[in-house]
């Protein structure tokens, strides 16, 4: 019989996936709720830890400060902003802020990189001991470790006894309260975290990469400028940020080896609060100093990002 005898033969319905969409947009939302819950505490803890105070900060940044009788008035003003940038006095110690960051941060690269490099290809079995041993400082305070540099830089520290007794000079070499202390000990803080950006970078890089550059001919600084240099950059970046902001915001260091007469933002931002109680103005001092330090380290990354893209 044939089969136009029996009739067309029913057609199926075509398998529908309404099931797995469902079950799809379930997983979807399954995994959306997931990460909302794992990202909620970090993100409550972070508006109610840091961006509350700074939203209450500003607003004190625009209120009024009456000398005579030290209180704040609620108001809405730029005066203190237009204050800081009118007297020498602060945006001398904004430039001396900067200065002494960007000083910080290039020495820290210069003096960081070889040793991020040498720790991060040595293959002896007391590497761990080398990581330790640039780790150990930060188990220091700041404080403490500005103590030590006073023991050493004083005009009769152990610089000076030892270069007087070894007939290299005649009377003690001024090193405390001035720029250059500030600088060495603002170095002795940040270095640790520059050395550790980079050699977690350049430990990732296949070393096979620096013996290919080498074995087409390319002198070691050729090697460093087209092939390490562009690969280490993410830790470049990283360790650079990290050391201008903690330069940009020192207070211990500044205020013991730089002595009452040198001025950087964060002593001052110290003295506004506490001293002459002009919470108004310290807020704004503290704001400028945070917007000067984000513009910075953006302009860095980008001029950073342009160079290597060449």
């Amino acid at each position: 019989m044939s089969d136009t005898a029996l009739g067309p033969a029913p057609s199926l319905p075509p398998p529908s996936d309404g099931g797995g969409a469902r079950r799809a947009e379930g997983v979807g939302r399954s995994k959306a709720l997931t990460a909302t819950t794992l990202l909620a505490p970090a993100t409550i803890f972070v508006a109610a830890g840091l961006l509350a105070p700074l939203a209450i900060l500003f607003r004190y940044s625009l209120n009024e400060f009456v000398a005579r009788t030290k209180t704040m008035v609620e108001a809405l003003t730029i005066q203190n902003y237009i204050t800081f940038f009118t007297d020498p006095y602060y945006t001398a110690a904004l430039g001396t802020t900067i200065r002494v960051a960007v000083t910080v941060t290039v020495a820290c690269l210069i003096v960081g990189f070889p040793l991020a490099y040498v720790v991060a290809r040595t293959q002896s079995r007391f590497k761990h001991l080398l990581i330790i041993a640039i780790v150990l400082p930060l188990f220091v305070g700041n404080s403490v470790r500005a103590a030590g540099w006073m023991v050493v830089f004083g005009n009769k520290g152990f610089f000076n006894t030892t270069m007087m007794s070894l007939g290299l000079i005649d009377r003690p070499i001024e090193i405390m309260f001035t720029e250059k202390a500030v600088i060495i000990g603002i170095i002795a803080v940040n270095l640790p975290f520059m050395v550790l950006s980079l050699q977690s970078v350049i430990e990732s890089i296949d070393r096979a990469v620096e013996e290919a550059a080498f074995s087409l001919g390319a002198p070691p600084l050729t090697m460093f400028r087209r092939v390490l240099w562009p690969l280490a950059l993410p830790g470049v970046l990283a360790g650079t940020i990290l050391t201008f902001i903690l330069a940009m915001n020192a207070y211990a260091t500044p205020f013991l080896l730089g002595g009452p007469l040198f001025k950087m933002m964060a002593p001052v931002i110290y003295n506004e609060f506490t001293q002459k109680t002009n919470w108004p103005f310290g807020a704004a001092i503290a704001f400028i100093l945070m917007a000067v330090t984000l513009s910075l380290t953006l302009a860095a990354n980008v001029l950073l990002h342009r160079r290597a893209a060449r």
